[in-house]
């Protein structure tokens, strides 16, 4: 069942998770650096185009932005629609936890 609610602007708010954790299935993964993303140098909400557009709604619209791994697919679209380039993808191989 879709999600119906809406946020402030009046568009529907994706649920996290209707596709299942696809995370789990990720080959690579956004990793975003705090010195260029655009909320976290300004400190106030700023730019969020990450959150915009990110297919699944796993991107927080919060400062620092934070991105739901367990769910987020590694499309790369956040990184792709990044102005300052704050987002990179890194492959899940490369990743230290």
């Amino acid at each position: 069942m879709k999600n119906t609610d809406t946020n402030i602007s009046g568009v529907c708010t994706p649920a996290v998770g209707e596709a299942g954790r696809t995370g789990e299935w990720r080959e690579e993964r956004p990793v975003i650096d705090p010195a260029k993303c655009i909320p976290e140098v300004k400190g106030k909400p700023a730019c969020f185009l990450c959150w915009l557009y990110c297919p699944e709604g796993v991107v927080s619209m919060t400062i620092p932005v934070e991105i739901d791994m367990d769910y987020c697919k590694g499309c790369g679209i956040c990184a792709e629609e990044c102005p300052p380039n704050a987002i990179k993808m890194v492959r899940e191989v490369d990743i230290d936890e």
